[in-house]
């Protein structure tokens, strides 16, 4: 993990499409002194994060990002490197978050596979997912499968510097057995981190297992905290929900159990943004609301001079192609006829 050849590696992906940020054109200035310095810091295990900086997102959701210095995400990049390809060979294939070769556009595709193959779906989400994941748990997950005491150090390095970052996120849940300490668990992944996105799946392949095979479901898919069951009856489905929220209590995780409800394929299964169909994909309408807001938002700052024709267009285009995947034409159509607007 600390041989030079992984750690430049590192620091190259780390700075992809961030080399002009201060952060990362301020290490690459001397990047050979900084990398030698973490090269010996790991060694020793002197090693520190840094604070993270705190900011807020609202889509789709209000979410708190919390972004860790740019030296500790070249270590985060040094160490999924490593790590990463042992434990996704024991993903499930429909294991689609934060994946190489797989993505948002897979899973729509995936899941509307099933959808025309199956007349009923249970989708379910869990409650506060980052914020609750429990770092014993998780440990136990990694512990499983990595024996080196010199990885789970630096695993559980990067772990205590997140802990309480989301705390003002997430309401601790008493689950069975527990008792007054259980309060004072440790938990929480910080979103931002790319050591959460992929210790999120991590965690969550305990679940993936035990619905493909001590639930024998035979058509499930999951992107990051989502995931849907198909089958053909209805009374199967409530039974595997029965079965899964029993399941998620020993990873210490609660679903939203009013959105989690048996319905037909026919009806559209919202999905990433989407509704898909066995026929079709639709945008969420609240989606195009936003889009349009934004867009009016950027042509605005465009006329008045504070971004460039070239930062509009890669907005517009970004989105084009993320809604491309969906009958989306009429809609697309309509919103730029009414907001037509000429380079300068």
């Amino acid at each position: 993990m600390i041989d030079w050849d992984n750690l430049w590696l590192a620091w190259r992906r780390a700075a992809k499409g961030k080399r002009g940020k201060p952060a990362a054109a301020a290490f690459e200035l001397h990047v050979a002194d900084h990398l030698l310095q973490l090269q010996d810091e790991l060694s020793d295990k002197s090693y520190q994060p840094g604070p993270y900086t705190h900011f807020y997102i609202h889509e789709p959701k209000r979410r708190k990002i919390s972004a860790a210095p740019f030296r500790d995400r070249v270590v985060h990049q040094a160490l999924c490197n490593v790590i990463d390809p042992i434990f996704d060979a024991r993903f499930i294939h429909d294991s689609y978050a934060n994946r190489r070769g797989k993505g948002t556009h897979r899973a729509i595709d995936r899941l509307q596979h099933f959808a025309r193959g199956y007349p009923y779906v249970l989708r379910m989400d869990i409650v506060k997912h980052f914020p609750s994941l429990d770092h014993a748990v998780l440990l136990d997950a990694i512990g499983q499968v990595i024996d080196d005491t010199d990885v789970r150090w630096l695993v559980e390095t990067i772990l205590s510097s997140g802990v309480g970052v989301l705390a003002d996120e997430y309401e601790p849940v008493y689950f069975p057995g527990d008792d007054l300490f259980a309060l004072n668990r440790p938990r929480g992944l910080p979103i931002g981190n790319l050591t959460s996105q992929f210790w999120s799946n991590v965690y969550m392949n305990r679940l993936d297992w035990f619905v493909v095979q001590g639930l024998g479901c035979p058509a499930y898919l999951r992107y990051v905290d989502d995931f849907a069951l198909f089958a053909d009856g209805k009374a199967q489905l409530w039974r595997w929900k029965e079965a899964i929220v029993e399941f998620l209590q020993g990873l210490r995780l609660t679903i939203h159990a009013s959105a989690a409800q048996v319905q037909p394929t026919t009806q559209g299964v919202p999905w990433l943004g989407f509704v898909v169909y066995p026929t079709h994909r639709r945008l969420k309408a609240r989606n195009a609301v936003k889009f349009t807001r934004r867009l009016a938002r950027n042509i605005a700052d465009f006329r008045q001079g504070r971004i460039s024709f070239a930062e509009l267009d890669a907005s517009v285009q970004g989105w084009i192609a993320h809604v491309a995947y969906a009958d989306t034409w009429g809609l697309r159509s309509r919103l730029f006829g009414e907001k037509a607007i000429r380079g300068q």
